[in-house]
């Protein structure tokens, strides 16, 4: 594992403010689906792993969470509260903490590879949270339900989401210098 450097000050503040910005735009982009719907949060949660760190990618997805089950309106469509992180998106969105930390970790393994190895990396990660979320909807609607309704019609999307976020990294790395948490550019 890479030697993590200290953040210079005000940087994991403004890490925290934009992961959560992120967070919150992706949750409003949304396409109304039931029991799940369709959004961009798991390419945001992934990013703002990649991007802040595990430790700290995987706090701004707890304090987005945590927003929420205080009743700010943060998940898609607006919905908040105890529900809203109790019933049929629970799997995904209590997965994503745990996918952000992961995501976190991708720069650090194998010198963070080219785009297929990161494309790969994500789906696996996309892969935990579908069956993350397949596991909890699974209780509510039965097992061949809730693959239906829960994760086939969200395969393509999370395909599409895993390049997009390996292409974003790349990127970033390429074209801003930005280096991933932990190491030099």
């Amino acid at each position: 594992m890479v030697a993590r450097t200290p953040l210079p000050p005000g940087s994991a503040l403004l890490a925290i403010a934009l992961g959560l910005a992120a967070l919150i735009a992706a949750s409003y982009a949304s396409v109304p689906m039931y029991p799940v719907p369709m959004t961009l949060q798991t390419l945001a949660v992934l990013l703002v792993g990649a991007l802040a760190g595990p430790r700290l990618g995987a706090a701004i997805v707890l304090v987005w969470l945590a927003l929420a089950l205080m009743g700010a309106p943060v998940l898609s469509g607006g919905k908040a509260g105890l529900a809203a992180l109790t019933g049929g998106t629970a799997g995904f969105l209590l997965s994503f903490p745990l996918a952000a930390y992961l995501a976190g970790l991708l720069p650090a393994w194998r010198g963070a590879g080219g785009f297929a190895w990161l494309m790969a990396a994500f789906l696996l990660l996309h892969g935990l949270i579908l069956l993350a979320g397949w596991g909890r909807l699974s209780l509510m609607i039965g097992a061949e339900a809730a693959f239906t309704a829960g994760v086939g019609p969200f395969l393509p999307g999370a395909a599409v989401k895993s390049a997009l976020a390996a292409l974003i990294l790349i990127l970033l790395r390429t074209r801003t210098g930005i280096a991933a948490p932990g190491r030099e550019a």
